[in-house]
This record gives C-alpha cells, structure tokens and sequence, in this order.
C-alpha cells in the first residue's frame, strides 16, 4: 500500500508567525524612525527620548510571566490574537499625541508605549509554544530562526517605508498605518491558527511524524484536561536550573544588542554621522538585510549540525558564540570617518546578532512540557530587561559625553558577556523536567559533570 504523502501545514503556521513578529517589531521599531522627529517637535533631550524609548521595555518585561500563564492557561491562538488586536490599537493612538501639549504629550507617549508593551508581552512566548507543538526536534531551530528572524526583515522592509512617511508626512502617521495593519492581521490570525491536533488541513502523516520526532502536539490538550498551570514552585525550579540561568544571562545581552537598533541606531545615523531621517531611514534597512540573513542562516546551520549527529549542545551554541563574537564589530564604528565603514561594520554586526540569536530555539528545547508558555515568558522577562535597560543607559552615556563612542562600546560588551555565558554557564543543552514537591532546585535529565562548554556533556544542574 501507498504511503500517504504529509501535507505541510506546518509551514503555513510558521509562515504567519513569521508575519506576525514582522508587524510585532515593525511597531516597536516606529518609535526609533519617528524619534528624531519627534523629539525635535516636543523639545525634548536624549535622557527624556530613552525613557520613551523604554517605556514598552518596562511593561513587555512586566507582562512576560502573566502572558506565558495566560498562554498555558486559555491556549496560543486566542490570547495571541488578542494581544496583536490590543498592541495594534495602542499603536495607532499614539498618532494622535502630537496634537498635545509637550507636558501631556510625553507622558502619553510614554503610557502608550507602556501599553503596547504589555500587550506584546505573550507575543514571543506564544511563538516558542507554537514552535513546540508544531515542529520535530530536527527542525525547530530553523522554524525558530525563521521567527526569529522577522526582527530584521521588518527593519529592511518597514524602515524606508516608515522613513519616507515621516519624511513625507509627518511622524505621526508612521503610528496610525502600522495600528491598521496590526488591527486587520488579527482577524486573519484567527482563520488561521489551530493546534496540530485539530487543524482542518492537515493529515494523519504530517501529524504522526510532528509527534514522533518530537513535537508536543498535545500541548493544548494537556491544557484542556487541567494541565498544570502557574504554580510558584515552578518558577522556583527554572531560576535555580544553571543551564537556564545561563540562558537567561545570555538572552539579557542579546536582547541589549537588538535594542540598540531598535531605538538609537536611527538616531545615531541622524545626530552622530549627519544623515538626513530619510537616507537614515534606507541606511538602517542595510544591516537588517544581513542580520535577517544571519538570522536565518544561524538556524538551519544549528539543525544542519543536529542532522548531521553532533550534540543538541554543539549545534545550538556554536552558531550562538560565533555570531555574538562577529557582532562586536560595531565598536571599529568608533575608529572609522567613512559612511560605507561604518555601514558595513554595522552590518556586519547585525550579521552576527542575527547568527547568534538561537535562544528561543535553546528555549524550544528546554522548556518543561507542562508550562512551555510560562517557561518562555521567564526567559523573554529576562531578555527585556535589556529592552529598559539599554535605551536609558544609551541616553545617559549620550548626555554625559556628547557622542556614540561608550554606547558602541557598552554594546559589543554586551555580547563578550552573552558568550561567556553561553561557554562557561549554560553547560549541556537539554529539557528540563520538573521536580513535583518541594525539592531543592530545579531539575534536567542526566545531570553529570561539566566537560567541554561547546561538547554534548555539561551540566543543566541548580545553582
């Protein structure tokens, strides 16, 4: 008898997740394409631009553990859809700040950016979950990355555009067209998403080989039947879990380095290398052309590594130490006249953040079954404190020495600290189980001494 063919509605899945965090980071991005302007309008200075900057920081952070229960609690597909309609809204709102006085005006800007924050806060939490319900082992480092990696490609893509706009018509209707956008994908998302288990498309082949190599395909099911929940216990168990503190550590400095680009790479283009906010705007695409790129390239070589017999530990980390070590570059910037060196260091930089931005694979991996959502939300708590973090030291380092020279430099230490993390800290990469009672410290499978940081031994144990 004929073997039935797989359908691929897998694909589908990871295709709108993909569209999705497009439109999730093109939003956070409007602040740093319209802040120039902005900031020239309402007469603001540098420090008062990076708290704005990181106001959704605050809120994202704040919302992580909540939003990865509500995940675990009500399913993937209804709370993302309501986050994306909420940011969506949040986001258009702020196109109408411009109309007040400077006083209300920033502390609008700011409590919208709070809002879009928090809303967002389930948005990568919920992808990682997704990921794991969908995706073998084997492949879920390039589905990741493909996620992952839609950061950068709402730069290249969305940065002329929103450059041209600001440009063309005002900061404020750089907002007002993204909240549309966002507001119309979530009823999309609703048509589209479902669990493995009852997707209309799929085939009993697709399905059997999603849940024979790996994919937790009952994950939603499991929640149905009175899955686990929050229970502090839990939470207790992954921060004493040394590989995740690891993880963590690591998470915090790569997020410090999306961050930058995020908020004052535009900026410094304008005020540091006197571009116009329109050539400012093409400029900044460059880099996130290769960091999407490098985004992607970092997980098909991780899974090509995997397929190929090496350790979950090799594959994962040795693409992770390679690209954070590229994207130190960024600090030649400070030795270079030429805007084609400058380009170019940058773009190698984004290159190599994009190359070693795994770890919502790692978290994919490692993730307890029973509070994949929640597990994830801890570990974006502790990425985004980087998101509050690196925009108001940027500030005050700008305000303090006049320039971008120590904000280079605090950057690519960022990612000398993540490698560190990654190579001495984290150990052996692998899924941790968790402990029923109240026992001393979070637990993984094999626990046994550390050897090589790159090889396939190492220890998840506590700290």
């Amino acid at each position: 008898m004929q073997a039935i063919k797989q359908t691929r509605v897998r694909y589908l899945i990871l295709l709108m997740l993909f569209l999705v965090t497009t439109i999730n980071y093109a939003d956070r991005a409007t602040i740093s394409i319209a802040g120039s302007s902005m900031q020239k309008d309402l007469g603001f200075d540098a420090v008062t631009l990076g708290y704005i900057f990181s106001a959704f920081g605050w809120a994202y952070v704040l919302g992580q553990i909540p939003g990865g229960w509500l995940l675990d609690r009500f399913g993937s597909k209804r709370v993302y859809a309501v986050s994306i309609f909420t940011w969506s809204l949040f986001t258009l709102l702020q196109g109408f700040v411009g109309g007040m006085p400077v006083a209300w005006a920033v502390t609008t800007m700011f409590m919208l950016r709070f809002l879009v924050g928090f809303a967002e806060a389930p948005s990568f939490p919920g992808n990682a979950r997704i990921v794991a319900a969908w995706f073998p082992t084997a492949e879920r480092g390039t589905a990741s990355a493909v996620f992952n990696s839609a950061q950068y490609f709402a730069t290249a893509l969305f940065a002329p555009l929103m450059g041209w706009i600001v440009h063309k018509f005002g900061w404020e209707h750089v907002f007002i067209m993204m909240g549309v956008l966002g507001i119309v994908f979530s009823g999309i998302w609703l048509k589209t998403i479902y669990n493995p288990k009852e997707h209309p498309r799929i085939n009993p082949a697709e399905l059997e080989h999603i849940e024979q190599n790996g994919g937790l395909v009952d994950m939603d099911n499991a929640r149905k039947s009175g899955g686990q929940g929050m229970r502090w216990d839990y939470i207790r168990q992954l921060l004493t879990n040394r590989m995740l503190v690891g993880v963590y550590l690591g998470q915090y400095c790569i997020t410090g380095i999306t961050y930058f680009f995020l908020t004052w790479f535009p900026v410094y283009l304008v005020q540091e290398r006197g571009m116009s906010i329109l050539k400012a705007g093409f400029i900044a695409s460059l880099p996130a052309i290769f960091g999407f790129i490098g985004g992607l390239l970092g997980g098909v070589l991780s899974d090509w590594l995997l397929r190929r017999g090496h350790s979950l530990t090799l594959a994962r980390k040795l693409p992770i130490v390679t690209g954070l070590l590229l994207s130190t570059s960024m600090v030649f910037c400070n030795y270079v006249q030429a805007e084609w060196m400058v380009v170019g260091f940058m773009t190698l930089a984004f290159f190599g953040k994009g190359l070693g931005a795994l770890g919502w694979a790692v978290v994919a991996d490692t993730s307890p079954k029973q509070i994949a959502g929640l597990s994830g939300g801890l570990f974006n708590t502790f990425g985004n404190i980087a998101s509050i973090t690196t925009p108001i030291v940027i500030g005050y380092i700008i305000s303090a020495t006049g320039s971008f020279k120590w904000a280079l430099v605090y950057v690519g230490a960022n990612a000398l600290v993540a490698v560190f993390s990654y190579l001495v800290i984290v150990g052996r990469i692998q899924r941790v189980e968790l402990k029923d009672g109240p026992t001393l410290g979070g637990s993984a499978r094999n626990e046994e001494a550390p050897a090589s940081p790159l090889g396939p031994q190492g220890s998840a144990a506590s700290v």
